[in-house]
């Protein structure tokens, strides 16, 4: 568990950094950073001073320059970097989502089916995923688990979004899945 308690702010702001930086790799301008979570790159510049003060992002001289997350970066949010994670499928109204990584999945209210919801927690950008979209996650790599659903929010400050749950099937043993 991170001991650096961040402010909404500085964590959606390094959360926009972590997400830019895992598509280009390359350091990421201030302007991106600003057009993701929709603030004024100024107050970008503001707060980057703080996350560089905490060790969380290194800046870049030059005209190819910009901000890099720090190994403490991933820490700080709890996001685990693997070489080579295990692929989970996401689809967003029926099309396929590429270049996320679907982290964990936690099911609430799981006694009360007409309130199940899932929680997806999520690296990469969840941007055009708006309420009541249709999202399917799933099969996951063990257990085959399909969940399919609409959502009902997002916690983009997290990187999160929270669906309410239509359908969720898994094999049974000895079954072969048939997606």
């Amino acid at each position: 568990m991170s001991s650096i308690e961040l402010t909404p702010s500085q964590k959606k702001i390094l959360r926009a950094l972590t997400n830019l930086h895992k598509e280009s790799e390359d350091a990421i301008k201030g302007e991106d950073i600003a057009a993701q979570v929709d603030r004024n790159p100024g107050t970008i510049r503001n707060q980057m001073q703080s996350l560089k003060a905490l060790q969380l992002v290194e800046g870049v001289p030059g005209p190819k320059g910009g901000y890099k997350p720090t190994a403490a970066a991933y820490e700080a949010l709890e996001i685990q970097q693997m070489d080579d994670p295990a692929s989970v499928p996401l689809e967003h109204e029926g099309e396929s989502v590429d270049d996320i990584i679907v982290e964990e999945i936690d099911l609430s209210s799981v006694h009360h089916p007409e309130l199940c919801r899932a929680e997806i927690h999520i690296q990469g950008t969840i941007d055009g995923i708006s309420e009541d979209d249709a999202v399917t996650v799933g099969p996951t790599p063990l257990s085959k688990l399909v969940i399919e659903g609409r959502l009902d929010g997002k916690d983009d400050t997290n990187n999160i979004l929270i669906l309410r749950i239509e359908d969720m099937v898994a094999p049974g043993p000895g079954e072969t899945p048939d997606h």
